[in-house]
């Protein structure tokens, strides 16, 4: 863990949806989580949404899971719908105490769970039971034996995860999908951020330690040399394990380490269709429809090595 990953920093995150139909959409109706959360780790300074065209219903709630939730109704037909948001982000994550994870073995970890008065029992029966995309299937159970054995000190056992899970799978895009089983993973050992972040939780789930999966950003920065492209970043996904103590450590199998200071969270739930960032219907005449998104995290320390061209 080093140290200047844990220090204060300041981002500009930008996210804009592009839907593109061959014909005219009458109605369009759409669930966004856009609006970052706010956390001890991290302060909303500013955070704006527009959507083009207009839309003629545009309302924000907080949902089952603390997130903040945008409803928008679009009744003008277009053939171009446009969703940009832009948040001003000031985030500071603090290491891990491994030394207060490490005095907990996994065993008596899942135990004070089940038991204790500490936590609040209903988030975590939430975060221990399968979910849509988080089968606790026996495959899943197998693996999970390997890395958080009933002995092993609960911290290392953090660290087992992430890193094997690093170490077990290849980052592949366009090798799973939203609809990719636990099982299908394992069998073919590749994915991506969303894929590993639904594993992790389920051999949390697996020996009776809650885990939720969290969607966000990271800033990214392109090899030495190159320039990085304006829209080239991407949403993330992570996982969080609950400690006996009620508050959760977030680790990032994709990237082999706990989340630090360059992660940003929009939302957190039991799996990807709780945190979807965009999801709707529309009504219109047929026709295709092309996706387009382009994400930015821009650190506002000056540090930024971006150019102004669009991704190819």
């Amino acid at each position: 863990m080093r140290p200047e990953h844990h220090t204060l920093r300041q981002y500009e995150v930008r996210h804009r949806t592009t839907y593109t139909y061959e014909e005219y959409v009458t109605d369009s109706f759409g669930r966004a989580l856009l609006r970052p959360r706010q956390t001890d780790q991290q302060r909303v300074v500013e955070h704006t949404v527009e959507i083009t065209p207009e839309p003629h219903i545009l309302t924000e709630h907080v949902d089952h899971f603390g997130n903040q939730s945008s409803f928008y109704e679009v009744r003008t037909p277009h053939t171009v719908l446009d969703v940009h948001k832009r948040s001003l982000m000031e985030i500071e994550w603090p290491a891990p105490d491994m030394d207060r994870l490490n005095a907990w073995t996994v065993a008596e970890v899942a135990e004070l769970v089940a038991t204790g008065d500490e936590l609040d029992r209903a988030e975590a029966a939430q975060y221990l039971l399968p979910s849509q995309l988080v089968e606790i299937a026996p495959e899943v159970v197998a693996y999970s034996a390997g890395i958080l054995p009933p002995d092993r000190p609960f911290g290392e056992g953090l660290v087992a995860l992430y890193s094997d899970i690093y170490r077990d799978f290849t980052y592949a895009k366009g090798t799973t999908s939203v609809k990719t089983t636990l099982p299908e993973l394992l069998a073919q050992r590749e994915g991506v951020c969303q894929d590993f972040a639904h594993l992790a939780a389920g051999c949390l789930r697996a020996v009776g330690i809650p885990g939720r999966y969290v969607s966000g950003y990271i800033e990214t920065r392109p090899p030495a040399g190159e320039v990085k492209l304006a829209g080239s970043d991407a949403s993330h996904a992570w996982v969080a394990a609950m400690t006996p103590e009620g508050d959760w450590v977030d680790l990032d199998p994709t990237n082999n380490h706990f989340a630090d200071s360059r992660y940003i969270v929009t939302g957190w739930g039991r799996d990807f269709r709780d945190v979807s960032p965009l999801k709707g219907v529309i009504f219109g005449e047929g026709g295709g429809s092309s996706l387009k998104v382009g994400v930015d995290v821009i650190p506002l320390d000056g540090s930024d090595p971006r150019a102004d061209a669009p991704p190819k």
